[in-house]
């Protein structure tokens, strides 16, 4: 697996909840960082204070391996209640420039009707970010290092999906 091919990963989850509660969910920002285990605080930027098309926020990220980071993120598509994706962009550039990340929801009903399938997923972007600079560092490891780095965002948003779950079941404490 290689940069150039913007690999990504996605993970799946059926929630007993309706759709439009799941919705409620995915597309409030700070859902992702009651849950996720890099994501760990959101706010909202350039006077927007709720979800809609090219809406930024700012997050604040952090594990073990690749310490703290800062990222801003642009909101690309919203259907309601089935997709909600942002990009994760350069600070400078965040109206235009390109992606360095894109972070999808997908919601469709269960057909029995007991609840909604979501799929939360990411690829790599374009954009070069900081990844880019350790491949560069270890070009001989780039397999590697992107198979590493997208096996720790899986686990990650397997734990977001499970903590979205309890949420929107209400199982959550």
């Amino acid at each position: 697996m290689r940069l150039a091919d913007s690999p990504g990963v996605e993970c799946a989850a059926e929630i007993a909840a309706d759709p439009q509660r799941v919705w409620e969910l995915v597309s409030d920002i700070a859902t992702s960082a009651r849950h996720s285990p890099e994501l760990q605080e959101v706010e909202w930027l350039d006077g927007a204070d709720g979800p809609a098309v090219g809406a930024c926020f700012a997050g604040r990220n952090r594990n073990s391996g690749l310490g703290e980071w800062r990222t801003v993120s642009r909101i690309t598509r919203m259907s309601r209640p089935h997709v909600f994706e942002w990009e994760v962009v350069h600070y400078n550039d965040r109206r235009h420039g390109e992606p360095l990340a894109v972070w999808t929801y997908t919601l469709e009903p269960l057909a029995d009707g007991s609840g909604t399938l979501v799929r939360h997923g990411m690829r790599i972007g374009s954009a070069r970010g900081p990844l880019h600079d350790v491949v560069e560092l270890h070009p001989e490891r780039e397999e590697q290092i992107v198979t590493g780095r997208l096996a720790l965002l899986r686990a990650g948003i397997q734990t977001t999906l499970a903590g979205l779950r309890a949420e929107a079941e209400g199982r959550l404490v």
